[in-house]
């Protein structure tokens, strides 16, 4: 008989063993060696077959095992020390605390994501949003950030893969009890849970629990509707990670962002913990806290135009899509449904929320609400994930500032980061603690700061190698056993499996490929000539192995047909112990296969990837990267730390071409660069060049791949900005800039550039133009506005390229005809074609940037004829 609810009963601790609980709740064992290695001396034969899961641990030791280590001195002086250890590590001043006694930085910010990747044994990610989210909590936690996360539980989590005999996937979503996972209810402080309610169409209520996980230092709560007092429709708000249509993804994202603020403001007025000054949307979904925040005020008799102003001085909005089809938009029908006197926030004008949302700019649909475009109205700082991204972020959201170069749409960047603690192979950290120092190496992978580290260059090569080779022997064993796990699902019987135990060799060079599956990644890439690539598989004196790994979407029939194609290439029996693909790629599979390779495969269509943090995980553990130059490996590629796949985009070239020319790129690569370079020995018996590069991809490269540097970057250009600001829209400045902000718009169209002259003495290096200009400013005045002049090279098309601005002052008016002029010098600094025009922009002190406002006058082109161009 099947049970119909299934459950963990506990042991109860003895007393000595109580610290346990309290290190088994806290998500820091989970990056944490010391911690991890307590746990496994409990019961090693348990860890390994709890997934390394403590409360799975403690749930299956026998008492009398328990009782045992009660009375082993020797145990209890580890678990002191541990527990001493994460005190110390919750209470004491990091580098945040000393930092803010100098700054003032944000009490608190809290953190809003759609999914989040802590652990394994917390499944509530897909991919690399939620591993990136993850990786910031606790990067925050390691630097002392005040930060709180906020996502939603998902019943179902997301899918597990599996493979069909004939390799197809298939999808199972596992049920998870929140009473099984490290979780604990927010509880009021009469002991009944925190109870959290939306209004819905028709009279209905969405109510949500909320649970908390504890990473480190940072709590995440985590929003369930899955409620007894809720129906059934609204039970299911959470059940699957980007599951559902478009209703059921908006409930989503509402019980995310209005939800989400209810939330963190309970735990503040329950624990204390001092309020956000800051709000950091992680992507669109969790967009509508900026209206939950809007709302908020309103209640307090704040009018919209000038809520608004007051929250978006305090939000930051980090895009992660390069592409508008990774957007989530909705029919504003659907949206102006759940909002109004009828559904939730029924004190704001539903029109007024719609206007967040609408593309109401060239290039965009007016009838539907893009989240994207809602994150960015609602927030004053807006960044990418890499260089590359944060341009084709300002080229992707230009049409809502129009008007304005591309370069100036104020959408900056920040380099995504991963955090070392998690990804970093305990080997690889052994090493480090040998050389340096254990306390040193925590600091170093998880605090960073360092240009380069500096102590690697001291490990000496036979070490180095020794090291690669042990991780790559664990990986083949971590192959050999999940590949035959999933021939056994695949309906393989044992009398079939006997060639697993000859698949991959731990001599040969090792390349691994694991990422989601949407067309653009090109999962089949290095299929696009299987002939040579099985050559390249079997050369008897440089041969390659590629373990491969990726979930396609559900409802992606594409991507699924990519996963069968390269499985089906897998299956065959001539290279099937050269090449694998294994199925149900997560944490706990990634943790294992960064380490163990190589080399890292990647060749997305570039610029489609925004960061791709799969790589910079390898590296950190002495992987070499061999990738599209697209996101971070655009920005910090350099030939001593892997190889560049050139790019085939040329306007003339079809999609077709495109991936023959780079498989066959990627292929040269393999062959001419990559395998001599591996196989390759030195008088040592060493392959010295490929050691030397592992050697420099550690000490110049790992220091910028760190989450640390990430948050530092999110807390000094973003965080502390957006304090700043939030602290400076008290009510009445918040009201006073949203009526100036009004005026200008009503006085904007009568504002213009009438005249522009220059004098010179000659058009040569060196010289100095002397600008005159007038303008016309209508109902505004110079207090409202800057003049500037724009100068730079032009291109063909008396195009101004890497412009420098120079402010012009008022030196006179307004005259007979309501007109200022304005004067100012333009050094010609630069030589060749040379170009200047000149633009009057709304100027006020709590603009975050030139462009904040949309608005901009330049001189109109009969005027330009006098007043542009230079010379050639």
């Amino acid at each position: 008989m099947k049970a119909i609810r299934r459950f963990t009963v506990r042991p109860v601790l003895p007393e000595p063993l109580a610290p346990l609980h309290d290190l088994a709740r806290n998500l820091r064992w989970s990056w944490h060696t010391g911690t991890r290695d307590l746990f496994a001396a409990v019961d090693p034969g348990r860890w390994a077959g709890s997934g390394g899961d403590p409360l799975r641990l403690l749930g299956s030791v026998p008492p009398e095992r328990l009782a045992r280590l009660a009375g082993d001195e020797d145990f209890l002086a580890r678990l002191s020390e541990v527990a001493d250890d994460l005190r110390g590590y919750l209470h004491d001043d990091r580098w945040y605390q000393e930092r803010a006694r100098q700054s003032g930085l944000p009490a608190g910010i809290a953190y809003f994501s759609p999914e989040f990747g802590i652990t394994a044994a917390l499944p509530q990610y897909s991919g690399g949003l939620g591993i990136l989210a993850g990786d910031h909590l606790k990067a925050a936690s390691d630097l002392g950030a005040p930060l709180i996360g906020v996502g939603l539980l998902y019943r179902h989590g997301y899918f597990r893969q599996s493979l069909s005999r004939d390799g197809w996937q298939q999808e199972t979503y596992p049920v998870t009890d929140p009473n099984e996972l490290p979780l604990v209810l927010l509880r009021e402080p009469d002991g009944s849970p925190v109870h959290l309610a939306l209004a819905l169409p028709g009279g209905r209520r969405l109510l949500a629990h909320v649970w908390q996980a504890q990473v480190g230092r940072v709590p995440l709560l985590l929003l369930d509707s899955d409620v007894e007092e809720n129906d059934v429709h609204e039970r299911d708000v959470t059940d699957r990670l980007y599951g559902g249509g478009s209703e059921h993804r908006l409930l989503q994202e509402m019980l995310l962002g209005i939800g989400g603020v209810r939330a963190v403001r309970a735990y503040c007025r329950l624990t204390g913990h001092p309020a956000p000054e800051v709000f950091h949307t992680n992507e669109g979904h969790a967009g509508f806290l900026g209206v939950e925040r809007i709302a908020e005020l309103a209640e307090r008799g704040t009018d919209f135009d000038s809520a608004l102003e007051a929250v978006r001085a305090g939000a930051v909005f980090t895009t992660h899509t390069p592409v508008p089809a990774g957007i989530d938009r909705f029919d504003r029908e659907l949206v102006a449904r759940h909002f109004g006197a009828a559904a939730e926030l029924p004190g704001l004008d539903v029109q007024r929320i719609l206007d967040l949302g609408m593309e109401t700019y060239a290039g965009g649909d007016p009838n539907v609400f893009n989240m994207a475009v809602m994150g960015l109205r609602l927030a004053q700082r807006a960044n990418g994930v890499s260089t590359l991204h944060g341009s084709v972020s300002r080229d992707m959201f230009a049409g809502l500032w129009p008007g304005f170069d591309v370069e100036e749409v104020p959408i900056a960047s920040v380099t995504n980061g991963v955090h070392a603690p998690t990804w970093v192979a305990p080997e690889v950290y052994r090493l480090g603690a040998r050389q340096i120092g254990e306390r040193r190496t925590e600091d170093a992978l998880s605090v960073g700061g360092s240009g380069r580290w500096d102590a690697v260059g001291q490990i000496p090569d036979r070490d180095i190698w020794e090291l690669r080779g042990e991780l790559r022997r664990q990986l083949v064993d971590e192959v050999r056993e999940r590949l035959a796990a999933s021939w056994r699902q695949r309906g393989a019987g044992a009398a079939e499996l006997g060639w697993i135990d000859g698949v991959l060799d731990p001599n040969v060079l090792t390349i691994g490929f694991a990422r989601r599956v949407p067309s653009y990644k090109r999962l089949t890439l290095m299929l696009r000539d299987p002939d040579r690539l099985m050559r390249l598989l079997l050369d008897e004196e440089r041969p390659v192995q590629i373990v491969i790994a990726g979930k396609a979407h559900p409802a992606d029939d594409g991507g699924k047909r990519l996963v069968q194609e390269l499985v089906r290439f897998t299956d065959d029996p001539r290279v099937r112990h050269r090449i694998v693909f294994l199925p149900d790629y997560g944490m706990a599979m990634a943790q294992k296969l960064y380490p163990g390779c190589d080399v890292w495969l990647n060749n997305p269509l570039r610029p489609l990837e925004a960061c791709g943090t799969s790589g910079m995980k390898a590296a950190l553990n002495g992987c070499l990267n061999l990738s599209v130059l697209d996101g971070w490996w655009d920005e910090w590629f350099e030939p001593d730390f892997g190889w560049a796949i050139p790019t085939a985009d040329g306007t003339a070239t079809d999609e077709h071409r495109r991936d023959d020319l780079e498989a066959a790129a990627l292929y040269d690569l393999l062959e001419r660069r990559v395998t001599p370079r591996f196989y390759e020995r030195g008088p040592e018996g060493l392959p010295d060049r490929w050691i030397e590069m592992v050697r420099r991809t550690l000490t110049h490269l790992g220091p910028k791949l760190l989450a640390g540097r990430m948050v530092r970057a999110y807390v000094d250009e973003l965080y502390a900005p957006a304090a700043g600001s939030a602290r400076a829209l008290t009510p009445d400045a918040a009201r006073d800039l949203a009526v100036w902000k009004a005026r200008v718009r009503a006085a904007w169209p009568r504002v213009t550039v009438d005249h522009v002259e220059a004098s010179a003495g000659g058009a040569e290096l060196g010289a100095t133009l002397g600008l005159h200009v007038r303008v016309a400013l209508g109902e505004l005045g110079p207090e409202d506005i800057e003049v500037q002049a724009v100068a730079g090279r032009v291109d063909t098309e008396d195009r101004i390229t890497e412009p420098t601005t120079v402010p012009l002052k008022p030196v006179g008016g307004p005259d007979a005809e309501g007109r200022w002029a304005y004067e100012g010098p333009l050094a010609l600094d630069r030589s060749g074609p040379y170009g200047y025009t000149v633009r009057v922009l709304p100027a006020h002190p709590l603009l975050a940037s030139v462009a904040e406002t949309g608005l901009v006058t330049v001189p109109s082109e009969e005027l330009g004829e006098g007043g542009g161009v230079l010379m050639r």
